[in-house]
């Protein structure tokens, strides 16, 4: 069962368990939130489409976290003129996830458990750790292979000049 939504301006197609991320909502983290605004729900096969949206049904979710998207480089210039701008932006963003689509009369019978991440060790850290943990082995010293004599090198037969 899946389900076409319009979150904060935008319409996402969605259905249980996906995670969406959708322009920041006013929502804190951990609550849950249900969007009524369903443009289309398909149930096995069975399409209801609304006019403008589905009477009664309703897409009940779970704010994660809040963030920042990637950052995006807007860079204007003129050319021979010596005009150029540069601005940076980062779209604030929330991440939901999606406990289920609700047609007319439904409840939500049971919730999917939210998880976060734990966040990411940073490569120094990771590397002290695997320094102090592993320990020191003595090198073993190889011997160097002989090396072969060198072939005497032929002279270059002169060409004659004509």
């Amino acid at each position: 069962m899946y389900a076409i939504v319009e979150i904060a301006g935008q319409q996402f197609k969605v259905e249980r368990g996906n995670k969406v991320y959708v322009h920041r909502l006013e929502a804190s983290e951990g609550s849950k939130v249900e969007f009524d605004k369903v443009l289309l729900i398909d149930n096995a096969g069975k399409i209801q489409i609304g006019t403008p949206s589905v009477d009664g049904a309703k897409v009940a979710a779970t704010v994660i976290s809040h963030l920042q998207g990637d950052k995006v480089i807007v860079f204007k210039k003129k050319r021979r003129k010596g005009y150029q701008k540069s601005n940076g932006h980062r779209q604030q963003l929330t991440q939901i996830l999606i406990q289920g689509v609700l047609a007319k009369g439904d409840t939500l019978k049971d919730e999917i458990a939210v998880t976060k991440k734990a966040p990411k060790a940073t490569k120094e850290v990771v590397e002290k750790e695997a320094k102090k943990a592993a320990p020191k082995k003595a090198a073993a010293k190889k011997a160097a292979p002989a090396k072969k004599a060198a072939a005497p090198k032929k002279a270059a037969a002169k060409k004659a000049a004509k």
